[in-house]
């Protein structure tokens, strides 16, 4: 009979792999399409920008350190 032995083993290990390899693919496709494009990194000034509309700073702290950054986003990159 074909089922004794190792070729009954090696179909039950072929269709364990299958199923294996098809849900992680279907959990792999569905968490890559869920999210839509990837959020962007933010930069610093938007970072406190977030920080000052949820009154995390001062308004005084957020205009020293917005010139602060707006300074070093104008400076060319040779200098940096």
């Amino acid at each position: 009979m074909f089922y004794d032995g190792w070729y009954g083993f090696g179909m039950h290990a072929f269709w364990w792999l299958f199923w294996v390899i098809l849900i992680a693919g279907v959990v792999w496709a569905m968490g890559r399409g869920s999210g839509g494009r990837q959020r962007e990194r933010e930069t610093p000034l938007e970072t406190l920008r977030r920080r000052y509309a949820r009154g995390e700073v001062s308004t005084q702290e957020y205009e020293e350190r917005k010139a602060i950054l707006e300074r070093d986003s104008s400076r060319s990159p040779e200098k940096r």
